[in-house]
């Protein structure tokens, strides 16, 4: 059989799992993904945590003893998330020190009702860098017009952060402005730019949902034509734009003081139409210098039958920007459906969120102990 993750990790794309609990890692399942898939990196999210703390595997002991010290359920939620993603990063520490800090990350998001508010984002952002207290951890921000300027101060700081919940290209142009910007405050500090590292997670299968569906509105053979493509589209356009950013004057400047490039990260890469193959979004997408960050269904269907051919992005641009065109002619409007789906993404993980708030305070109240 040929080892799919292997050529795709040969072609430059970093394989991370887009998931995590705790039994995960305390089954030794994460250090076999690592040692077995090619795996260097873990991306987590509020759906993701609320969904691995409702099970309850693996929390009673931890959730008993909150309950005990009568902490809030916010503060539980913290000192929960925060254990999960410290114990992964020390399962992913030897990655992080053969990759020179590449990879080997684990990426821990500030609280999503925060995503509308710059103070409190890079209040948050610090609070979880000082909780977790390991080199290689990523602060996910959400790439919101109050995102960006909270990027741009905790990047300047010297923390590490995966930009999430990037839809549209002008918001991702706006993204690699905004890190261009904290090195160069971090550069203006004093600060090592060799130690701060950043990836850009730009949001793939949800395109297709929302711009499949305005097609099959639509109806018509043209639209019918255009499904499926928009996705693809959208992120070749992507890798074009940080092609052009990182080789700039701008970044050139920051290239001599040892900086990182921005990686860009393939974000909900599972794919939501059982029509299309469920690789599609991993090997239409191999370019040198990625992240693709995989759901573990994906994964597993990628080493079991992805078909690798190389490099599938870069010669594609014009064939993009023709597609994404093609969409729009249709009176598919661009920028209306990047805008819906980054405020559905704010609101889908602020649900979780509250989701988790809610199923966390039940376990405290349960476990807490009588008066006396």
């Amino acid at each position: 059989m040929t080892d799919a993750l292997k050529r795709l990790s040969d072609e430059g794309v970093a394989i991370w799992l887009d998931d995590l609990s705790r039994k995960r890692i305390t089954s030794g399942n994460l250090a076999e993904l690592i040692d077995q898939q090619h795996v260097v990196g873990v991306t987590t999210n509020p759906s993701i945590f609320q969904k691995a703390i409702s099970s309850g595997d693996g929390y009673e002991q931890q959730l008993a003893d909150l309950a005990a010290r009568r902490l809030t359920v916010e503060e539980a939620i913290r000192m929960i998330t925060t254990a999960d993603v410290r114990d992964a990063a020390d399962v992913l520490r030897p990655v992080f020190d053969t990759t020179g800090g590449q990879d080997g990350r684990v990426s821990i998001e500030v609280d999503p009702r925060l995503a509308h508010n710059t103070t409190a984002t890079i209040a948050e952002a610090k609070q979880l860098a000082w909780l977790v207290d390991r080199p290689n951890t990523f602060i996910k921000i959400p790439a919101t017009k109050a995102g960006l300027p909270a990027i741009t101060e905790v990047i300047g700081l010297g923390i590490s952060v995966n930009v999430t919940l990037i839809f549209s290209l002008e918001r991702y142009r706006e993204v690699m402005d905004a890190y261009l910007a904290g090195l160069e405050k971090a550069k203006a500090a004093g600060l090592d730019l060799s130690k701060i590292r950043s990836v850009a997670s730009f949001f793939v299968s949800r395109v297709d949902t929302e711009i499949d569906k305005r097609l099959d509105a639509l109806g018509t053979d043209e639209a019918k034509e255009l499904r499926g493509k928009a996705a693809l589209a959208n992120a070749r356009l992507a890798y074009q734009a940080y092609e052009e950013v990182f080789s700039s004057d701008r970044w050139a400047a920051l290239d001599k003081a040892q900086a990182n490039k921005q990686r860009p990260l393939w974000a909900s890469t599972g794919v939501k139409d059982p029509v299309y193959k469920d690789t599609m979004y991993v090997v239409d997408l191999v370019a040198p210098g990625t992240v693709n960050t995989m759901p573990e269904a994906t994964l597993e269907a990628t080493a079991d039958h992805g078909q690798i051919t190389g490099d599938t992005v870069r010669g594609t641009y014009e064939q993009a920007r023709s597609e994404l065109d093609a969409v729009e002619k249709l009176g598919i409007s661009y920028a209306d459906v990047v805008q819906l789906l980054e405020d559905e993404g704010v609101e889908k993980f602020e649900a979780s969120w509250n989701d988790l708030l809610k199923s966390t305070q039940a376990e405290l109240d349960r476990l807490a102990p009588s008066e006396g």
